[in-house]
């Protein structure tokens, strides 16, 4: 099943979470921290500006992304986990 945010609203999956320490040691599931980085999988139609037209999204699908730790709302669709947030929560895009 394909999602289709509305409006200014962008899907996004996260990265997988870090398995294991820069000095090697492995972290249990429980110690992982949420990753904020993620991959946009759709975006909506864009910001609707106040004489009726549509601001075009800075973020684009496929794209590598940044957000803040509380960013989006999370939803689990054909049991894949993902985020759906406003485009303003995204911090940065990552090349």
């Amino acid at each position: 099943m394909k999602v289709e945010p509305l409006g200014d609203k962008v899907v996004v999956k996260r990265l997988e979470a870090e398995e294991k320490t820069t000095g090697g040691i492995l972290l249990p599931q429980s110690a992982q921290e949420s990753p904020q980085q993620g991959r946009v999988l759709s975006v909506g139609d864009g910001r609707l500006l106040p004489d009726g037209q549509r601001a075009p999204h800075q973020v684009q699908e496929g794209d590598r992304v940044l957000f803040s730790s509380y960013a989006g709302t999370d939803v689990v669709v054909d049991d894949e986990q993902l985020l759906i947030m406003g485009e303003d929560d995204i911090l940065a895009i990552l090349n």
